[in-house]
């Protein structure tokens, strides 16, 4: 009988690294163009705004957590 456990553990690692990547990139992506905006009116504002677009990448970094827990804590 084949052990179908690890092959679904696999699967799930993927699936949360592959969806918490597309989100932190659609995330990254709004933030960096309004960050862009605000800083082209007030170059003041760069400093506040490097941080609000990389804010976004956290979401990622999570879902990488998750997988690396799903592989080495529930798989083999």
């Amino acid at each position: 009988m084949v052990d179908i456990t690890s092959g679904l553990i696999a699967i799930g690692a993927g699936i949360a690294i592959g969806f918490a990547a597309l989100g932190s990139g659609i995330g990254q992506g709004i933030a960096s163009s309004a960050a862009a905006g605000a800083t082209a009116e007030n170059e003041k504002l760069l400093a506040k705004m490097l941080v609000f677009a990389a804010l976004p990448e956290t979401q990622a970094i999570y879902g990488f957590v998750i997988a690396i827990l799903l592989l080495f804590v529930f798989g083999a």
